[in-house]
């Protein structure tokens, strides 16, 4: 056997081979410029929807269940990019479950007896839910700055203070709710934050969407490539490209289908006629669902996490901190700056994903957000961020988030028990953090 025939340690490179065949995968994979790891995520993703699909006898892949998986993800997933910034800065935020608890407990308070009791404006007031949600977001950005500020200027460890914020947090609601009141019905139009049939934004429009991301996916492809050839940097093939962009438009507007495939509930559906004189045909009015408005603010957050963690400078600081603290500090990086930054930037999205949960359950209990924690940081993990600090992508927390919940809805399908469903959970974070330290140690030698 030639020499030409073997790899550097003596491996077997003939046509044919599984090795042959592996290594021009990966050419190809060079070519396209794709995330291994990422694809591989996608392949076990695949491979757990079509599991429990079978599992399930069907119920699994079905438009309603698939719609009501991307409304369970948006929350979670809005908080995971954030959290991937923290674990890449290589510090920890315990307290996103009891931060979530808390902010949504206080949003709902301010909207149905703060301002309507206390300030006397009574209900039904159109800026009400504007205020509630502004009230949100300021508690949550001050709750990551002060938790940023003791970690960066205090010098206290990351995993201390938020395991604090964790009991203290969620102290604070059981003393606003009187020992557990529940706080509800919310404003009607802060309801529609939380999705649901009438908080999405129909068939139409879903289309709309659908076609405008599929200009923007080809407008990124064709910009990238004359930039890199600006500059002589070597670019994709043109059939890469065309690839890309094909497979990329075809996940959208599959996506855009199966949202569409999902009608409104019948009575809903029968409502909505007579409350518009709209006479219904034999079988029933059919009203197309389409795209929640939860994951609408999903996809926006992920494309504004993704431009500051990539083309931002403050993205990049992160990055480097994560990498060698003392070295960005000699480099003239404001370190302990930018780390409450990132508490201030999760603490933000908290409460996004707090105005979702509440906006979905129409209220507001005490147990809001609980494990919400372990949830956030999984799909971080799971996701490709690295605890060693320095690695990790927004769009792996992204789809670390749907395999977290698509996990959970397959398991609910099959009615099983919470305690196993932790079990379960539990094993798959505990082999994604395992499996990152292998590939640390391989890239490493």
């Amino acid at each position: 056997m030639s020499e030409a025939t073997r790899a550097p340690g003596g491996t077997d490179l003939r046509p044919g081979t599984v090795r042959f065949a592996l290594q021009r995968i990966g050419s190809l994979f060079q070519l396209l410029e794709l995330d291994t790891r990422l694809l591989g995520m996608i392949g076990a993703l695949i491979v757990i929807w079509v599991g429990f699909n079978i599992m399930s006898e069907g119920s699994f892949l079905t438009p309603r269940n698939l719609w009501n998986l991307s409304v369970q993800t948006s929350s979670i997933a809005i908080m995971a990019t954030g959290m991937v910034l923290i674990i890449v800065s290589r510090n920890i935020d315990l307290s996103v479950g009891s931060m979530l608890g808390l902010v949504g407990y206080t949003m709902a308070l301010v909207q149905t007896i703060w301002i309507p009791t206390y300030l006397g404006f009574g209900h039904g007031q159109p800026w009400i839910w504007i205020v509630a949600l502004a009230v949100g977001i300021i508690l949550g950005a001050l709750i990551g700055a002060f938790q940023g500020s003791i970690v960066a200027y205090g010098g206290v460890p990351s995993f201390i203070v938020t395991l604090g914020g964790l009991l203290v947090w969620r102290g604070l609601i059981f003393r606003l709710g009187e020992q557990g009141q529940t706080i509800t019905p919310t404003d009607s139009t802060f309801h529609l934050i939380g999705g649901g049939p009438i908080g999405s934004i129909g068939g139409v429009p879903s289309w709309i969407v659908g076609i405008v991301a599929c200009v923007a996916i080809v407008y990124l492809l064709v910009s990238s490539r004359r930039r890199r050839q600006k500059y002589g940097f070597p670019v994709r093939p043109v059939w890469a490209a065309v690839t890309l962009g094909v497979v990329g438009c075809a996940i959208v507007l599959g996506a855009v289908w199966v949202a569409n495939s999902y009608p409104w509930p019948p009575a809903l559906a029968t409502r909505y006629a007579v409350e518009h004189n709209i006479t219904e045909p034999p079988g029933g009015l059919i009203i197309p669902t389409g795209i929640a408005y939860p994951v609408l603010i999903m996809i926006g957050v992920t494309i504004v996490m993704t431009y500051m963690a990539t083309r931002r400078r403050f993205g990049r600081y992160v990055y480097a901190i994560g990498g060698n603290p003392d070295a960005a500090e000699l480099g003239g990086i404001n370190v302990k700056r930018t780390i409450v930054s990132t508490y201030i930037v999760i603490g933000i999205l908290v409460a996004i994903s707090a105005a979702i949960q509440v906006g979905r359950l129409n209220g507001a209990v005490t147990g809001l957000g609980v494990q919400n924690e372990l949830d956030v940081i999984a799909a971080a993990v799971i996701g490709g961020t690295s605890f060693a600090g320095g690695i990790g992508t927004i769009p792996g927390a992204i789809l670390g988030a749907v395999v977290m919940q698509s996990l959970r809805s397959g398991m609910l399908l099959l009615n099983v028990d919470s305690p196993t469903q932790d079990i379960v959970l539990g094993i798959v974070l505990v082999g994604a953090v395992g499996l990152d330290a292998v590939l640390r140690r391989r890239t490493s030698r």
